[in-house]
């Protein structure tokens, strides 16, 4: 694992609810909307697997949802004015109640007031494909 990987996945993990140390960072996701054409959202992270996977939670009433489920191409970014992380691959979304149950955080019972076994409730699994880096003013990028 090369120094700007290991730097980016630190990034990510930290930004996100799961890991402990959330200080209500958000990121985008990209999907592409019912055009074609790609449309960010900005939101919460629930957790990360390094740069190779990212959840998210989201309501079945929600664009993101409408979008994901239309097409499965995405990309996420984090960035400030120091760091610049891309990932780009594919959506899926988990409706499955222990996926519901592991990616649940207390900061969605405003939206779910069923907590995570809410019908509307699901998550968003993005698995990286390729990545583009910049990080510690070093770029990379590369596949996974």
């Amino acid at each position: 694992m090369t120094k700007a990987i290991k730097r980016a996945e630190e990034i990510i993990v930290s930004q996100t609810v799961k890991n402990g140390k959330f200080g209500g960072e958000f990121c985008s996701l990209v999907l592409l909307d019912h055009e074609g054409y790609p449309t960010a959202s900005v939101l919460t992270a629930a957790a990360a697997d390094g740069i190779k996977r990212v959840w998210f939670g989201t309501g079945t009433g929600s664009n993101k949802y409408a979008r994901a489920k239309a097409n499965k191409k995405a990309s996420v970014h984090y960035g400030t004015g120091e760091h610049s992380i891309t990932l780009v691959g594919e959506i899926e979304i988990l409706t499955d109640e222990e996926s519901k149950a592991k990616f649940w955080y207390d900061g969605l019972l405003e939206h779910f007031p069923a907590g995570a076994t809410d019908s509307n409730y699901v998550v968003l699994q993005f698995t990286t494909k390729r990545y583009m880096l910049f990080v510690d003013w070093f770029e990379e990028s590369g596949e996974i």
